[in-house]
């Protein structure tokens, strides 16, 4: 049965208001030029920047300012809806500074850009940049004397490979700034969809008093791509499926769609009960619920070690599947499983909430209700099955699915949304350094077990290694779209 749609009704934006200055590390990097300037550009088209705010693209390209602004309208503005005139009036605002993140002295020209705006309100420091630069940019921004108490530095994923390196970055980031002035970001935090689980859990009594082992049977996350690594083999092959996906976005999801109640909306309290949630994990034992895969050649599909500059004897991960359980008592025997890959047969981000079937129902063929929650951008969806009395005159079930389009009049990005929280200085979408480093001890034994065995091969365009399909267990399986 086709699923009716209901749309909220949008609330107007919020300006921020915040004369700011925001310095682009890599700016003429990919991250740059395909998120970051359109999603600055969306927000200034939107009036939520600062008239006077200022964005200072720094790279060590030895670029004119010309010839960057060049770069940015031939890569960057095809990634908006910006005419020519439109984006030439953005431009206004950025300006650009050739520095070598490895070189201390060039951190002068920007400290004396910097001052020479001398009502700035908000400095902040956006590290698209490698993560061995992080602590050195960090100690020369400390040496010109920018970290003060306005300044804020974001410092862009992966931040580290495994507990001990992140810690290391830690370490050394905090050196030269405050806990409150660093925000380590994720970009599944900055969508809508994602916020949407708390409205949805905390806002809606219908919801709630059912978030627990009595009424729902299991969990699924999954997020999946049908393209493969492309051109990025070289860096994802030292990364994988589970750095690059499971530690943090999934990680996120999983605390937002299973922690406690928080005391409030305020950065430490939703965090706080985030880190309470990855502490409340039980040991992951991989050999009973871990697989690891690696698309292999099919239909014409590349396999990954054919992808550009991965090694032919690589054994990186290309898909991941956990089973996890939560030592509380609310989520007590119900297992979450979590699931990510590459060259799958869909693309999705979504959450997948099975409910338990009523006790004694008077109706034995009825579904169990499912909650179906997507995360995409294109896509922001609630699907709700229920059952209803078929027509024929029996009293027969059928499912029904009753949809909920999620998306307001205008949707920003991840990207803007994170990039308007940084500069107002608000923390509350940003990950704190104890949750994240917890996210990475609970890995541990799964990292390990990667080092140890080969990954498992599955064909490309398919629903990932036939290991998968025992993780689930007896009366669930992998949800593969509605």
């Amino acid at each position: 049965m086709a699923a009716p749609f209901i749309r909220p009704v949008p609330k107007p934006m919020q300006s921020e208001q915040k004369n700011f200055d925001l310095i682009l590390f890599g700016a003429t990097g990919d991250l740059s030029m395909r998120k970051l300037l359109p999603a600055l550009y969306d927000a200034h088209a939107a009036g939520r920047l600062h008239p006077k705010g200022r964005i200072l693209g720094a790279s060590r390209s030895r670029l004119t300012r010309g010839q960057f602004l060049a770069k940015a309208a031939a890569e960057a503005r095809p990634h908006t809806a910006a005419t020519p005139a439109e984006w030439d009036a953005f431009c206004q605002r950025i300006d650009y500074l050739p520095l070598d993140i490895g070189n201390p002295q060039d951190f002068a020209a920007l400290a004396a850009e910097i001052r020479g705006k001398a009502d700035s309100e908000s400095i902040v420091f956006y590290l698209s940049a490698a993560p061995q630069f992080f602590v050195p940019a960090c100690r020369s921004l400390a040496a010109h004397g920018l970290n003060g108490a306005n300044t804020r530095v974001v410092l862009e994923k992966p931040l580290g490979t495994d507990l001990e390196s992140c810690r290391l970055i830690n370490d050394g980031v905090a050196q030269y700034f405050q806990e409150r002035q660093i925000l380590r970001i994720d970009h599944y935090l900055g969508k809508n969809g994602l916020h949407n689980l708390l409205a949805l859990r905390f806002g809606n009594s219908l919801f709630e008093p059912l978030w627990n082992n009595r009424h729902i049977r299991s969990v699924q996350i999954t997020l999946a791509e049908t393209l493969g690594v492309e051109a990025r083999g070289e860096f994802y092959n030292g990364i994988g499926a589970l750095r690059d996906m499971v530690q943090n976005h999934i990680m996120q999801i999983l605390c937002l769609t299973a922690m406690e109640r928080p005391q409030s909306l305020d950065a430490d309290a939703l965090r706080d009960a985030k880190l309470q949630l990855i502490r409340d994990l039980l040991p992951l034992d991989p050999a009973a619920d871990a697989v690891f895969g690696q698309y292999t050649f099919s239909d014409g599909l590349k396999g990954y070690t054919q992808e550009h500059k991965v090694p032919p004897e690589s054994r990186t991960e290309t898909y991941a599947a956990l089973r996890a359980f939560i030592g509380n008592p609310r989520w007590a025997g119900v297992p979450f499983y979590l699931r990510t890959g590459k060259r799958l047969s869909r693309r999705a981000a979504e959450i997948v909430i099975a409910f338990k079937p009523p006790a004694d129902t008077l109706f034995p063929a009825a579904l169990p209700n499912r909650l179906v929650i997507s995360l995409q951008a294109d896509d922001e969806t609630l699907h709700l099955r229920l059952n209803v009395k078929t027509p024929d005159g029996a009293q027969n079930t059928a499912p029904a699915e009753l949809g909920f389009d999620t998306r307001p009049g205008r949707r920003p990005s991840a990207y803007e949304t994170l990039l308007l929280e940084a500069l107002a200085g608000r923390a509350a979408l940003f990950n704190r350094r104890d949750e994240l480093e917890a996210a990475w001890a609970w890995l541990a034994p799964a990292l390990e077990a990667l080092r140890q065995n080969p990954p498992h091969p599955y064909p490309a365009g398919s629903t990932g290694p036939a290991a998968a399909n025992s993780l689930p267990a007896a009366g669930d399986a992998w949800f593969e779209g509605i």
